[in-house]
């Protein structure tokens, strides 16, 4: 058998003891006295509980404040051109005729050192017009450079990124969608940020663009602020920040010493997270100015995108256990990748296992206390984040129609996990990029029809 056939039996022996771990444990207590059944979930609805309230309400709000009074949140003191590493942006691109010279063009108009900074689309094996859009862009600015890749080149988002990462000169690189939305002034203040905090990278809030379209594009935006806040707290309690594709600052020496983008994984944002994590390199994380994107309008896409997402998750999990659980990570660092571990992941596959327990033993689901902290605690994130001065797009307003709907768009991460879990744990692994629907503005379409006619 292949290294690749091997990894694979391995990934889903892990996701099967995980699957059996979790159906045990949310079973077991319908098999209790009645007296004793909610013991369990209470128990741990208390500490996951009061971890949550620290991190989401306390030290998020402290973070915040912190980053708000920094001198870098409003740029760096001095002459920025005597100041400014070399920036290169990275984007790969498959089919993005709807948005592609939408975001060269506010690429362009970025407020850095034209010297130091250079634009590069890996041009994704497209089939659409995408091609003659980046040529007709490269006559309009010279910085552009573009890579093509072919159709059997392999390794998704991760290899597109591997690809351009070796043409690669400049200490920071900056990877963006192609729905990607910055302000001018984004490189401006976000290098500064990175440089005087030290990190080997820092994620960019993400914002939603078009929140206003629908009641799913509108929760999307709450989950955007909410991720934010829990980020922010996550790190400011001594825990782990995460990066999320777009919007993700990388120093390019961080990414090279930790292997770079790994081709076997469906999401190279989550992947790299912990690459740079067992490899000592910190994450921060900027609330202000954010990078905007689209949100997905149909809940067949948001299920497809939130599919991938899940099975990048755990797969990250099962691969680096055995450094995650070295010593090569603080106390806090593990108390927190555990916390998140039990509430993101385990915790919809026990409220799956806890209603067969209920229909197996005639008795009442015993896991509610804890589901209901949990949904609780995400809704107070998300009146936090909504309610946090931001710039871009303004998040949605707060009442209670809005947080009773973020709370229950939330639910469908208990349908999503457990499917994926059960997915990854009995059928042989397929790894399939699926990408994300871009569909840009109409006037965007008009304004690339125009430039190429």
């Amino acid at each position: 058998m292949d290294a690749g056939g091997t990894a694979t039996d391995r990934r889903r022996a892990k996701a099967a003891v995980f699957v059996l771990a979790c159906l045990l444990a949310g079973m077991a207590p319908h098999w209790l006295p009645a007296a004793q059944s909610f013991w369990p979930a209470i128990s741990l609805a208390v500490a996951l509980g009061g971890y949550s309230i620290r991190t989401v309400l306390l030290e998020s709000l402290r973070a915040a404040r912190a980053q708000a009074g920094s001198p870098a949140a409003s740029g760096w003191a001095g002459s920025l051109a005597d100041r400014c590493p070399a920036v290169d942006v990275v984007v790969a691109a498959r089919d993005e005729q709807a948005v592609i010279s939408r975001l060269v063009e506010h690429l362009a108009q970025l407020q850095y050192p034209a010297e130091q900074l250079k634009l590069w689309v890996v041009d994704d094996a497209s089939t659409d017009r995408t091609p003659a859009l980046l040529a007709a862009l490269q006559q309009r600015f010279p910085q552009l450079q573009v890579v093509r890749r072919e159709a059997d080149a392999g390794g998704g988002k991760s290899g597109a990124l591997n690809l351009v990462l070796q043409q690669l000169k400049g200490r920071w690189m900056l990877v963006l969608d192609a729905d990607a939305q910055l302000q001018s002034d984004t490189l401006a203040r976000l290098i500064p940020f990175a440089e005087q905090g030290g990190w080997a990278a820092v994620q960019l809030r993400k914002a939603v663009a078009n929140s206003d379209v629908n009641l799913l594009t509108r929760a999307q935006a709450m989950e955007m602020a909410l991720d934010a806040v829990i980020q922010q707290g996550r790190l400011a309690a001594g825990g782990v920040a995460e990066l999320r594709g777009n919007g993700q600052l990388l120093r390019r020496d961080a990414v090279l010493t930790s292997g770079g983008f790994n081709e076997a994984t469906v999401t190279d944002d989550l992947d790299l997270s912990f690459r740079l994590l067992v490899h000592a390199q910190p994450i921060g994380v900027m609330w202000d100015p954010p990078v905007q994107e689209e949100a997905v309008l149909t809940l067949r896409a948001l299920l497809r995108q939130r599919q991938r997402w899940a099975e990048g998750g755990l797969q990250r999990f099962f691969d680096y256990a055995p450094q995650l659980l070295s010593g090569s990570l603080s106390g806090r660092q593990r108390l927190d990748l555990g916390c998140f571990f039990l509430l993101q992941y385990a915790m919809p596959m026990l409220a799956v296992a806890d209603l067969l327990g209920a229909v197996a033993t005639g008795t009442l689901p015993c896991i509610w206390p804890l589901s209901i902290v949990a949904l609780g605690l995400s809704g107070l994130a998300i009146v936090s984040g909504c309610l946090r001065p931001s710039e871009g797009p303004a998040l949605p307003r707060m009442n209670l129609w809005s947080i009773a709907l973020g709370i229950v768009y939330l639910v469908h991460w208990f349908v999503v996990i457990p499917w994926v879990s059960m997915r990854m744990a009995l059928l042989p692994k397929r790894l399939v990029w699926a990408k994300t629907l871009h569909l840009g503005e109409p006037a965007d379409l008009d304004h690339d029809a125009a430039a190429t006619a």
